[in-house]
């Protein structure tokens, strides 16, 4: 998971530096692999333990998967199911951010870029966050110091 360190441009891993700020609502969830049949399961089990992990109730999971390469058939089933299911456990929204071009195209071909929705994809992690902030009207910099802490933006 991904947090704001103050005087470090970008976000960066909360086990690293458990300082960091977190944008209420919000769960910035990196993984560092290609997804494919070994490892979908495993990327399953994390997303949901970091949404069950957050400090407040998670509206939003953005998938930081610029490290992603490759996707295969068995990851699209479990991306649908994970999908569906974070869907179904309150409304948890998936997006995704800095998805390489070829692992679209492997997505487009299985049916779930258009399932998940094609506004879900971000070309940065700073334009996803900057959507969610948009989308839910939180009001929240990355200069401040404390985050404003109601989910709700009040």
């Amino acid at each position: 998971m991904l947090g704001k360190v103050d005087g470090l441009k970008g976000y960066h891993d909360l086990t690293r530096y458990p300082t960091a700020r977190r944008v209420p609502g919000l769960v910035l969830f990196r993984w560092d692999a290609p997804l494919f049949f070994a490892n979908a399961e495993i990327f399953s089990h994390d997303t949901r333990q970091a949404v069950a992990a957050a400090p407040t109730p998670t509206r939003r999971v953005v998938v930081a998967a610029e490290p992603v390469t490759d996707v295969d058939t068995t990851t699209a089933d479990v991306l649908q199911r994970l999908h569906h299911d974070l869907d179904a456990a309150g409304g948890v929204e998936r997006h995704f951010a800095e998805v390489k071009d070829p692992v679209k195209d492997r997505l487009r071909r299985y049916g779930l870029l258009q399932q998940l929705g094609p506004d879900r994809f971000h070309p940065t992690l700073g334009t996803a966050v900057d959507t969610y902030l948009t989308d839910s009207g939180i009001h929240w910099r990355e200069e401040d110091s404390e985050p404003n802490a109601d989910p709700e933006g009040r």
